[in-house]
């Protein structure tokens, strides 16, 4: 894992763009169109709010709006999710005129009206009280579960007796103003200008077809795109990613505006960044190496991962590679394809209605040499790697101001099944016959393959966190030493590479922004990751393997909780939930504080401890890393301490291990 992280390490590349110098050499008229995707399926874990400020900040971009469409995908088919969006396009007239009047940089409402409540502008509060009203209406229906029906329309027709989230029909919704949903044929903001059309769309679906999770719903996208607008630059945006630059687009055009990098262009990629972290990011959700660091180094290969959102595609990279394209099955959903119709003509909708049926992709190459590849969890870490194989390049864009903001998990239980999905979809790739290290180094060169198995091979990580986490601790119960003596020499490599490890691992993340209490934090859940998700994600891979059923795929859900909220803020762990992830985490914590306190209590007896040293000083390290878990064991009362199951079981299966490790030792 070290060596393959040093691939990363070669040749990184910082990139700044200037985008006010971007009119001198494009006019207005020559801006390219841009499709968003954006995909929601949980009306409860991804609160309609939260998706349609994202959209609206979209939408908002400092571009010309006749050039944008928003196009979102419901997978969970929710009427109460199109509700939103119909009172949302409403409120879209007054919310894009205002943020280009008043120079707007948080174009999301929501952010907008939280970091400028002390404003008294009589437009500042015209514009709130609608926004209030409309985030009224669709808490109400939320509250409720259903639209009342008063409030229903035509369009609610289609959710009859029998429709559910996994067995529905296509549902694909433009209309006019009179019925909301926005058309740029015919809608108009309330200043006068055209507005982008918004697009909402659920795919059809039933129980005996696949649906292959998020990269299913993105390629019905960019069929449904392709029949409708056919632009030739595609956002991908996860629901609760707003937009914080207002000018993104036009950073985008620095580099699309290069004839010397365009031909093999695939995609320029944002760095993931949050707002809502509390101070000192407990969780580490920062993942400053992964979404920061890291790409630079992929940057100065071929060019970073597609990390799931905050991504430009050129759509021509979604059809095969530059120099042999894949054509698709109908002219209509071919890149260069024109849209000479009007988007709500029943010619385009019947055919957006079919290419977005579930049977459509039979005996077709989509999911496997055309659009988002299928066969893994981790749809964006598969996509990005098999279009660098095809021989795409990609690049990576960190401006100083933050493209995009999104939600963080607030309690522990959804960080790691968050990470153990990662785990499971990583190991899909990793022991499929496009395996990076074999069918990536022929494609892509040993450093572009290197730095993708790093990644690939990632939930490995539990194999020596485990070892080190358990081995030393039993060992020095029994009073056994397994490491050098601190007087021989081969005690100060283990300390050299443990210093120099660390040590480096800090000065990058310091370098990127990071403080010590973060990166504090952020090696203290590497390691428990390593006893929890990627153990399981191990686990669950290996039976899911060799035909064993395990649990599909769970969405990481974004909705708050006061409680939740409140411990967050003050930096205490969430445990709460009794799930199996937490005993080996709590077994780890018991045998190191038990194995600590017995070496301090044989030290100060003045026995010898010359051979366990190293032993003493990776347990105390491992017993500083456990704080939190102590505290949620004994000394808390509230209800995100570890449940008591939990522990009665985690001090059962420890005592067993040390009665196993006595036999052993």
């Amino acid at each position: 894992m070290w060596a393959s992280l040093q691939a990363l390490r070669m040749s990184p590349i910082r990139r700044k763009e200037f985008p006010q110098d971007l009119k001198q050499i494009i006019k207005d008229e020559d801006f390219v169109g841009l499709d968003v995707f954006i995909c929601t399926a949980d009306p409860y874990k991804e609160p309609p709010m939260n998706v349609v400020n994202t959209a609206l900040s979209l939408m908002a971009y400092d571009y010309p709006t006749d050039k944008i469409s928003i196009y979102v995908s419901d997978d969970g088919g929710s009427d109460l999710t199109l509700f939103a969006f119909m009172e949302a396009a409403e409120f879209a007239r007054h919310w894009l005129p205002f943020c280009r009047e008043h120079n707007v940089m948080e174009r999301s409402p929501q952010v907008y009206f939280e970091s400028n409540y002390h404003s008294s502008s009589p437009h500042f509060e015209k514009i709130k009280i609608m926004y209030e009203a409309m985030k009224m209406k669709v808490e109400h229906v939320m509250d409720k579960g259903k639209i009342a029906d008063e409030q229903r329309r035509q369009v609610f027709n289609k959710w009859i007796k029998g429709f559910t989230r996994m067995n529905h029909p296509t549902v694909i919704q433009i209309m006019n103003y009179e019925q909301v949903i926005l058309d740029t044929k015919h809608d108009k903001d309330n200043s006068g200008r055209l507005m982008p059309n918004l697009i909402y769309v659920s795919r059809e679906k039933n129980n005996t077809s696949p649906h292959h999770f998020k990269a299913g719903a993105l390629n019905v996208l960019l069929r449904v795109s392709a029949v409708m607008t056919n632009a030739p630059i595609i956002l991908t945006q996860d629901c609760d990613m707003y937009s914080n630059d207002p000018q993104t687009l036009l950073r985008i055009l620095c580099y699309l505006s290069d004839p010397a990098i365009k031909s093999n262009l695939a995609f320029i990629q944002f760095p993931q960044r949050f707002h809502g972290l509390n101070k000192q990011d407990i969780y580490a959700c920062e993942y400053k190496h992964h979404f920061q660091v890291n790409p630079m180094g992929f940057d100065g290969l071929k060019g970073p991962s597609y990390i799931g959102s905050g991504c430009f595609f050129h759509r021509r990279a979604l059809f095969g590679g530059p120099s042999t394209p894949v054509p698709p099955e109908i002219p209509e959903l071919s890149p260069d394809h024109v849209v000479s119709k009007p988007i709500q003509s029943q010619e385009i909708l019947s055919l957006a209605h079919h290419v977005a049926g579930c049977n459509y992709e039979n005996q077709t190459n989509w999911g496997s040499k055309s659009g988002f590849r299928y066969g893994s969890l981790v749809e964006d870490y598969n996509t990005s790697y098999r279009l660098h194989c095809e021989g795409w390049k990609s690049l990576f864009c960190n401006p100083k101001r933050a493209a995009f903001l999104g939600d963080v998990p607030i309690t522990l239980f959804d960080v790691l099944s968050q990470n153990k999905r990662w785990c499971i979809g990583l190991f899909e790739v990793a022991f499929s016959k496009y395996n990076p290290l074999i069918f990536g180094s022929q494609y892509m060169g040993v450093l572009m393959s290197l730095a993708y198995s790093h990644y690939a091979f990632w939930p490995i990580w539990c194999i020596p966190v485990i070892f080190y986490s358990f081995l030393p601790q039993l060992a020095l119960l029994n009073q056994f030493s397994i490491f050098p003596k601190l007087s021989e020499p081969w005690f100060f490599l283990y300390v050299f590479l443990f210093l120099g490890a660390y040590g480096q691992d800090f000065v990058e993340f310091f370098l990127a922004g990071g403080t010590v209490r973060r990166w504090w934090n952020c090696q203290r859940m590497w390691m428990i990751r390593g006893l929890s998700c990627y153990l399981f994600g191990s686990v669950e891979y290996l039976l899911k393997s060799i035909g064993i059923s395990t649990h599909g795929f769970s969405l990481t859900s974004k909705a708050l909780d006061d409680e939740h909220s409140k411990r967050y803020g003050r930096g205490i762990f969430e445990f709460r939930v009794p799930s199996p992830l937490f005993v080996p985490l709590t077994m780890a914590a018991i045998i190191n504080l038990f194995s600590f306190l017995l070496g301090l209590t044989a030290f100060m007896r003045g026995n010898n401890m010359e051979g366990l040293g190293l032993q003493m000083i990776l347990i105390g390290f491992i017993v500083l890393n456990c704080l939190p878990v102590y505290g949620a064991i004994a000394l808390r009362n509230d209800a995100g301490k570890i449940p008591t199951q939990i522990t009665i079981i985690s001090t059962f299966v420890s005592v067993a291990f040390y009665y196993a490790s006595s036999l052993c030792f």
